[in-house]
Formats: C-alpha cells, sequence, structure tokens
C-alpha cells in the first residue's frame, strides 16, 4: 500500500486535533503497527509546536504538512514560511548530561525528532522553509 496526505493548517496550536486525527486516519488505512502511528504523532506535534512558537511574529500563517506512506518507508513534510531555521545546524544540542535543575527549558524536541526518525533533510526554497523526517519501516 502506499498512500498520501496532504493538509493545511494555520499556525496555531488548535490544530493540533485536527492533526492527530487526520494522521490516525491514514495509520489506519494503511494499517500502521500502533508504534509507527505513536512516533508519527509525537514527531508532528513537535514540529507544528516549534513552527507555530518560534517561526512567526504573529498573525495567521499557513503549515503544509505532507505524509507519504509507503511500504518501506514513511516520510513527513512540513513546510512553512517562517523565519529560515535549519534545526540541522543552527538548534544547540542538548546537555543531556548536566542534572535536570540546571538544564535550559527547551531544546529536546529536535533531539527526540532525530532520535526517533531515520532520516532528516533541511532546505529553504522559494521563501520558505521544508523539513522533511524519513522513518523505515523495514526496522
Amino acid at each position: 500500500m502506499s498512500e498520501r496526505l496532504s493538509l493545511k493548517v494555520s499556525n496555531s496550536l488548535d490544530e493540533l486535533p485536527r492533526i492527530t486525527a487526520a494522521v490516525e486516519e491514514l495509520g489506519d488505512r494503511e494499517e500502521w503497527p500502533p508504534d509507527l502511528a505513536f512516533k508519527v504523532n509525537l514527531v508532528l506535534d513537535e514540529l507544528v509546536v516549534n513552527v507555530c512558537s518560534h517561526a512567526y511574529d504573529g498573525g495567521v500563517h499557513e503549515i503544509e504538512i505532507n505524509l507519504n506512506s509507503a511500504p518501506d518507508a514513511l516520510s513527513i513534510e512540513v513546510i512553512d514560511s517562517g523565519r529560515p531555521f535549519d534545526p540541522l545546524t543552527e538548534a544547540p544540542p542538548p546537555n543531556l548530561d548536566a542534572p535536570l535543575s540546571e538544564r535550559d527549558v527547551g531544546g529536546l524536541g529536535l533531539h527526540l525528532v532525530q532520535t526517533m526518525m531515520d532520516d532528516m533533510k533541511y532546505q529553504r526554497k522559494d521563501g520558505r522553509n521544508h523539513l522533511q523526517v524519513v522513518a523505515r519501516r523495514d526496522k
């Protein structure tokens, strides 16, 4: 089976339940194992929250989410027109060795995404951020 899902949502945290419902529906149709559906929802939640929280200085903007569910891999692309940000080179690595009381708030989300996904690519194209993450299904 192979199916695509495209969503356009606003940069509002109120959109998260709609994203989750669409992902769960796709996962049901594609017969994903429960751990894959959980992983995809967690990753999308983190990426969309980051865009909503950091990409814009206000106003309503569109975020495009594309999922491609193929037999060998699942790819997720999040596209936004916010300020340029390459999470692969610009996000500071989290200090995982420091005690919790000494760690900065935030910064673990992108680390979590990188840990859970098999591949992560970023490019700035046509004035928009394009972040693609891939989970191989042969694991």
